[in-house]
């Protein structure tokens, strides 16, 4: 990928959706931009509404100004397109298997924890 790449995602800190972008972004070492939705009990910016106009959510990476939406989705966009970079999941069928595993029991499981905080996403 070129240096001059525009990475923007739209985001909200507390957002454990938001956090497997930034997550993925921090083990990549790749370099972006953070625009937090500031107010999103009170309403969603122009922006967001313009990048996800179907489910209207964060997180969204818009990449050279393309938008992808839903977080399972951005990880793997990134990891796909930054391949020289760190891999996010084992090459091993097996090992990638247990780790896709694990993830599904944090998301199911652990971020329960985040339902009841009431968190918008």
């Amino acid at each position: 990928m070129a240096n001059n790449d525009q990475i923007v995602v739209l985001d909200f800190l507390p957002s454990p959706y938001g956090m497997r972008v930034r997550l993925a972004f921090a083990a990549k070492g790749i370099e972006h931009e953070g625009k937090e939705e500031e107010n999103l009990m009170e309403g969603k910016s122009s922006l967001l509404l313009q990048m996800n106009p179907v489910h209207k959510k964060i997180p969204v990476l818009i990449h050279n100004g393309k938008p992808i939406c839903e977080s399972l989705i951005i990880v793997e966009y990134i990891d796909g397109l930054w391949k020289d970079k760190f891999p996010l999941l084992p090459s091993d069928p097996y090992q990638r298997a247990q780790a896709k595993f694990w993830a599904h029991f944090i998301d199911n499981k652990v971020k329960c924890i985040h339902c009841n905080a009431a968190i918008p996403t």
